[in-house]
């Protein structure tokens, strides 16, 4: 499991905050996830999907972020000065 409830895991698809992960909300996730729970991962965020009954499905979830990261834009370059 994951240890430390401070803990803030970010990635392009989502973040993991409190043993809570948060999806970053597309039209095919919400499709695979069926029934959505929408909430901020932090104050002042935007609403994002809270997985919490499936996080212990790495299948489930490693197939997810998979249809997630399609549906999302690409890392922006940082540019360079």
């Amino acid at each position: 499991g994951l240890v430390g409830s401070e803990m803030c895991i970010r990635d392009r698809c989502g973040l993991i905050c409190d043993n809570k992960l948060f999806i970053k909300p597309t039209i095919s996730g919400r499709e695979f996830i069926g029934k959505v729970v929408e909430a901020p991962p932090y104050v002042g965020a935007k609403p994002s999907f809270l997985i919490e009954e499936k996080i212990e499905d790495s299948n489930w979830l490693s197939e997810l972020i998979r249809i997630s990261l399609k549906e999302l834009p690409p890392p922006k370059p940082k540019k360079k000065k």
